[in-house]
């Protein structure tokens, strides 16, 4: 039975904690929130001790796993807190607000030798996955193109003060920057475009192109804009023998066009069979008790990081920018 507190009490804290819960070898034994009102609702729907000093939950809840879904700005601290108590880490993306950051949490989770996964979400849901697994196979033949579309409403809060938050970049889009590279390869060169210091009140919007290493290119676009017409997602991966198509928007989410696929099939409806957070939270619970790689490792949620930081580089000086580089 894994024991696991959680760090933050906002909307993500929420959902993690109701996915733990219905987990038969998970029992959630704290809550921890520097505002008290908010730790004790979240641990009143969990049933479970509420906090507002981290030490102290670790002292008195001594929880195996420790999952943190603060600001990212405090990620940092807390995950290094946590590991040096040789606490087992989820940390939700984005990883962090500088690289350097990122490779401090890293070099603590190895010196410490506990578990650590950065937790992108997206790897989990199943269209995603089943994208993923169709261009793997061969379905859309050679890659050549992909587009991704991410974003709603501006979230406010913390999310407008951009030296936090990173925007919708480092924020929002992070998602596909991780799925995308761990779908088709590192990538090489990123140009964008964007409104990066406009000083916009809750509009945010930016339009990012990698150049992968094997040379195919990604078009990604993140909004806060579309504060009416709800959280809309769209992938499209165009190959040399077919396309993929995939709208959250419509009946049919995800159509596959492609001879390698049998022709054009179609998906009528979102084949969500177990929520994505879920199966995200659980992959970690079983790497913990199994002791095998995390399903996100740290040097994998820097890598997301890395191209959202080269984004806004990009931004602010007009110029492609290499990764890595």
């Amino acid at each position: 039975m894994q024991r696991v507190a959680i760090v933050g009490a906002g909307g993500m804290a929420g959902v993690h904690g109701a996915a733990y819960a219905k987990m038969p070898n998970v029992k959630p034994v704290a809550v921890v929130d520097v505002i008290p009102e908010a730790a004790a609702k979240l641990a009143g729907t969990l049933g479970v001790p509420s906090f507002t000093n981290f030490d102290e939950m670790l002292k008195s809840a001594s929880p195996d796993v420790v999952d943190i879904c603060t600001p990212t700005p405090f990620h940092k601290e807390y995950a290094i807190r946590a590991m040096e108590a040789r606490k087992h880490v989820v940390l939700e993306k984005p990883m962090a607000r500088t690289l350097a950051d990122c490779r401090a949490m890293i070099d603590a989770a190895n010196r410490t030798g506990v578990k650590f996964m950065v937790a992108h979400v997206v790897r989990f849901f199943p269209e995603f996955a089943a994208i993923k697994e169709q261009v793997e196979s061969g379905a859309v033949g050679k890659p050549a193109v992909v587009r991704t579309t991410r974003g709603g409403g501006h979230p406010g809060r913390w999310f407008a003060d951009y030296d936090q938050s990173g925007g919708v970049i480092l924020d929002t889009i992070i998602h596909d920057f991780d799925w995308l590279r761990t779908t088709f390869g590192e990538v090489d060169t990123v140009f964008a475009k964007g409104l990066i210091d406009r000083c916009l009140p809750n509009l945010d919007y930016a339009l990012v192109t990698l150049r992968m290493k094997n040379n195919v290119i990604a078009h990604v676009e993140g909004n806060w804009a579309h504060s009416t017409s709800g959280f809309s997602v769209k992938v499209e991966v165009a190959g040399d023998e077919g396309l993929i198509d995939f709208d959250n928007k419509k009946s049919v989410p995800l159509v596959i066009s492609a001879p390698g696929a049998g022709g054009k099939e179609t998906v009528p409806q979102s084949p969500l069979m177990e929520d994505p957070y879920y199966r995200e939270l659980k992959a970690f619970i079983d790497c913990v008790e199994s002791d095998t790689p995390s399903p996100v490792s740290g040097e994998e949620g820097m890598r997301a990081v890395e191209i959202a930081l080269a984004a806004i580089e990009s931004i602010r000086t007009g110029k492609p920018v290499k990764v890595g580089g």
